[in-house]
């Protein structure tokens, strides 16, 4: 058993998962100058080439973790090659009553029903803006901090309704403006649980004039073409995987993650009762790294090798990320696991995976 492992299973376990989590966010920001240091003598993997960018490795920080774009560089000096902010609404918006997160460490897993709690787009790319001047300044004397890929994944403010179109296409649009000139990859989130309506967005008529109208609208706020990505849930019926990936192909769109969280229950080992007691939110960690795989692979069999697909729930093991690099995979997202595993957790699975 590591020293992380003994602190969370005797120490973060009896704390507050929120506040734990806010509380481990600042202890890695405060130790990033050591951290950034020490970055350069970890595995750090091998670049990948996706979308038209250069990944320092296969790994990156799933959307969820860092919503407020206040830590991408300290997140980054863990081993991470590409860390995805958000999600960002277009509005600023408190997210659902306390408690909403909460742990299953017999699954190691983790239901959360967070609400998409964030700053807002407009303050999110405030933030984003000055992080790039930092970034432009210190590009000749540390390339681990010049070469963060910055994904910036984008929701829907929980108080537009999902039936009115023209509505859901304006906050959509709002995002995209202020967001799309800081990213180097956009992400249209229509898969949370945890936001009324939000999954109804998920049906290929809707989803459809919604990235059309996000790719109108970053065309015309970057000065090159900015890689689009849509995240969708791993409860889509196989019907609707595939419907979601003709879509893409037909749309031109770069790129799918798959997946999101699930609102299943299925095959766990904690005591039901707790599981009732925690009740509804998305459910991420082990316990989805099946369906998460299977969709997966179903995306890589009716998209072909053109668009670049991001392989994320349930990647614990060194394993578990070669059996989604092996289902069609380019890059990786973990989320879950760094939260059970720790901050040497991406430098292990970089490591393992360096090792044939």
């Amino acid at each position: 058993m590591t020293v992380y492992h003994h602190l969370f299973d005797h120490v973060l376990t009896r704390t507050d998962p929120e506040r734990a989590h806010h509380a481990a966010f600042r202890a890695i920001r405060v130790a990033s100058p050591v951290t950034r240091a020490a970055s350069r003598r970890v595995a750090r993997g091998e670049p990948v080439q996706a979308m038209g960018l250069c990944f320092p490795n296969v790994l990156g920080l799933a959307a969820g973790f860092d919503k407020n774009a206040v830590g991408i560089d300290a997140l980054a000096a863990l081993g991470f090659g590409h860390v995805e902010i958000g999600t960002v609404t277009g509005e600023p918006q408190l997210g659902n009553p306390r408690p909403r997160l909460f742990r299953l460490p017999e699954d190691r897993a983790v239901v959360n029903r967070m609400g998409f709690n964030n700053e807002g787009a407009e303050a999110v790319a405030q933030r984003l803006q000055a992080r790039g001047a930092r970034v432009a300044r210190s590009r000749s004397n540390d390339r681990a901090f010049a070469r963060t890929v910055l994904g910036v994944n984008i929701g829907k403010t929980k108080v537009v309704p999902d039936d009115d179109q023209a509505a859901v296409v304006a906050d959509y649009e709002k995002s995209t403006g202020l967001l799309a000139p800081h990213a180097d990859y956009f992400v249209v989130n229509v898969s949370s649980p945890n936001t009324p309506g939000l999954r109804n967005l998920q049906a290929v008529e809707k989803l459809e004039p919604l990235l059309q109208a996000v790719r109108r609208r970053a065309d015309a706020v970057t000065a090159s073409r900015l890689p689009l990505l849509v995240k969708i849930a791993p409860d889509l019926a196989d019907d609707d995987v595939a419907a979601v990936a003709d879509l893409a192909v037909a749309i031109g769109l770069d790129g799918i993650i798959a997946t999101n969280t699930t609102i299943s229950r299925d095959g766990l080992s904690s005591p039901a009762d707790r599981v009732v007691e925690i009740g509804a939110g998305g459910l991420s960690g082990r316990p989805l790294s099946e369906r998460s795989l299977d969709v997966l692979r179903q995306l890589r069999s009716r998209v072909g090798d053109d668009l670049t697909l991001i392989g994320v729930g349930g990647v614990t093991t060194v394993d578990d990320a070669r059996q989604r690099l092996a289902a069609g995979a380019d890059l990786l997202q973990g989320y879950t696991a760094f939260v059970y595993e720790g901050p040497l957790w991406p430098a292990r699975i970089l490591r393992g995976l360096a090792t044939r």
